[in-house]
C-alpha cells in the first residue's frame, strides 16, 4: 500500500533570521546544565505530559516510536526507586566499576547516594520498546530502537530546559529495578532516569566547559 502523502507545513524564514534564531537557540541551550540538588517545589503534570509530547515528536526507525514514558510523583515509589537505585550504586563504586570510570567521575563528585531521586518532584524513566506488537498481538521488529529513543531523550531534554526547569540524566547500572518497580512489560528495557523541577536554592554544579566548535565539527 503505497504512503498517505500530506502537504508539509512550513514557513521559509530569511537567511538573517534563521541565522539569528540559530545563535539565540544556543545561547538558551549553553545554559543547560545537570543539576543534582532539585526544590521540592511541585510541577503540574501537565507540564510533564507537554514535555512528553515534545519528545515523541522525535523521529524514529520506521516511525515506530519505540519508547515509552513513566513519570512518577509518588513518594512512596520514588522512595523504593531511590533505595534500589542507590544499592547498585554502593556495589558500582565498591567495584564494579572500572578505575577509569572512577576517576572520569571525578571532576563531577557523584557517589552512590543520590538524594535528587527524592527530593525533584518528578521521575521521568525513559523505557525502549525493543519490539512491539501488531494490531493483532504478533511480535513485531523494532528498528534501530536505541537511535530512536536516543533521539527522544534529547528532545525531552531541551523541552526541560526550554520550560524553565532543569534535569538530571542518570543512569544506575544495571536498570533492571526499574522494570520490576515500574512493573513494565517484557518488551521495555529503562534506557534512563531523568529527575525533574526546579533547581534547589542553593544548587551548586561543577565548573566543567564544554569542547569547543573545532574538537566536534569536521566541515567539508
Amino acid at each position: 500500500m503505497p504512503p498517505i502523502l500530506v502537504p508539509l507545513s512550513y514557513k521559509k524564514l530569511s537567511v538573517d533570521e534563521v541565522a539569528t534564531r540559530a545563535r539565540a537557540f544556543y545561547d538558551q541551550m549553553n545554559r543547560r546544565r545537570s543539576v543534582r540538588a532539585f526544590s521540592a517545589e511541585p510541577v503540574p503534570s501537565s507540564v510533564i505530559h507537554d514535555l512528553v509530547r515534545t519528545a515523541s515528536t522525535a523521529p524514529s526507525g520506521a516511525h515506530q516510536q519505540p519508547w515509552t514514558f513513566v513519570a512518577v510523583s509518588a513518594p512512596d515509589v520514588k522512595h523504593e526507586i531511590r533505595m534500589a537505585a542507590e544499592r547498585e550504586e554502593e556495589i558500582n563504586y565498591s567495584g564494579r566499576m572500572p578505575d577509569e570510570w572512577v576517576q572520569a567521575l571525578e571532576p563531577i563528585g557523584t557517589d552512590a547516594t543520590k538524594p535528587f531521586l527524592e527530593q525533584a518532584p518528578w521521575l521521568v524513566v525513559l523505557f525502549r520498546q525493543d519490539y512491539g506488537y501488531d494490531d493483532q498481538g504478533a511480535r513485531r521488529h523494532h528498528y534501530y530502537v536505541a537511535e530512536s529513543a536516543g533521539i527522544a531523550a534529547g528532545l525531552f531534554l531541551t523541552a526541560v530546559h526550554y520550560a524553565g526547569l532543569v534535569a538530571l540524566t542518570h543512569t544506575p547500572s544495571p536498570m533492571g529495578f526499574l522494570e520490576r518497580i515500574l512493573k513494565r512489560p517484557d518488551n521495555e528495557t529503562a534506557s534512563l532516569l531523568i529527575p525533574v523541577g526546579y533547581p534547589a536554592p542553593d544548587a551548586k554544579i561543577p565548573n566543567l566547559e564544554r569542547k569547543s566548535l573545532d574538537k566536534v565539527l569536521v566541515t567539508i
